[in-house]
């Protein structure tokens, strides 16, 4: 039993990790589609982001319930931790993108991986074979393996995984290399010439704009972003804020 809820343990880390994989590569960084785009009746940018948000939550929640379990039942780990955690989390990552390929793309059909791909069913394909089936593959692999270890779980091993953990999720708000440009997207309650006056305050220069929507596309001077969300900003790509997501609740 004990190994099994290892095992589990550091599967559920592995299945937050893909997660995390997933929604910062191709939610964010590519911006190939978000959690709910084929989703009828969800073509607001304030609803995918708001569930953009509830899925980098609740891949958070399984990452914080993997760690605490992985630290519990570190002595058991530490006797085998090729076994008892690398397997697992390898099985795991790739476990979640083989579910969200058949639950998310093909069953349920709320997205595909790339939206604008001439084939999307190639890129389905490939993203389930070199991310979900391949990660299993060497999981199982790594298992069979084995290995002994000191009886106890490196202290250092749990920290890296923590920081891996942490700066996967820290990445997720970082704008992608070379990018000038900065979204904002303001409260549904701001007029639009209180989002023109409020930009203009804080500096921004104005790229793209749809008042009606309450975003706007912005060149935007550093560390002006936390003041944008003082004056009804709900989201300021890049800032470093991660409430961002969160205070789509309020739309």
């Amino acid at each position: 039993m004990g190994s099994w809820s290892n095992g589990l343990a550091a599967g559920t880390l592995g299945v937050a990790l893909g997660g995390f994989f997933d929604g910062i590569l191709l939610h964010q960084i590519l911006q190939w589609h978000h959690l709910l785009s084929l989703v009828p009746g969800i073509d607001d940018l304030r609803a995918q982001v708001l569930w953009d948000g509830y899925f980098h939550a609740g891949m958070y929640g399984l990452a914080l319930i993997g760690l605490v379990a992985i630290w519990r039942g570190r002595a058991r780990i530490g006797q085998d931790p090729r076994a008892r955690l690398w397997a697992p989390i390898l099985m795991g990552f790739g476990a979640w993108h083989v579910l969200d390929t058949i639950l998310s793309h093909w069953v349920l059909g709320i997205h595909r991986v790339k939206l604008d791909a001439t084939y999307p069913l190639a890129w389905d394909l490939g993203w389930l074979v070199a991310f979900g089936l391949l990660p299993v593959l060497a999981g199982w692999a790594v298992a069979r393996r084995g290995g002994g270890g000191n009886g106890r779980l490196p202290s250092g091993t749990m920290a890296a995984l923590v920081l891996l953990t942490g700066g996967l999720g820290a990445w997720g708000l970082v704008p992608p290399p070379g990018m000038p440009l900065t979204a904002v997207v303001f409260r549904a309650d701001v007029t639009e010439d209180q989002m023109q006056a409020r930009l203009a305050d804080a500096g921004a220069e104005v790229v793209w704009q749809d008042g009606a929507g309450g975003i706007a596309i912005v060149a935007l001077p550093g560390g002006q972003g936390w003041r944008l969300y003082r004056q009804g900003a709900l989201l300021v790509a890049g800032s470093g804020l991660p409430a961002g997501c969160f205070s789509w609740t309020e739309a």
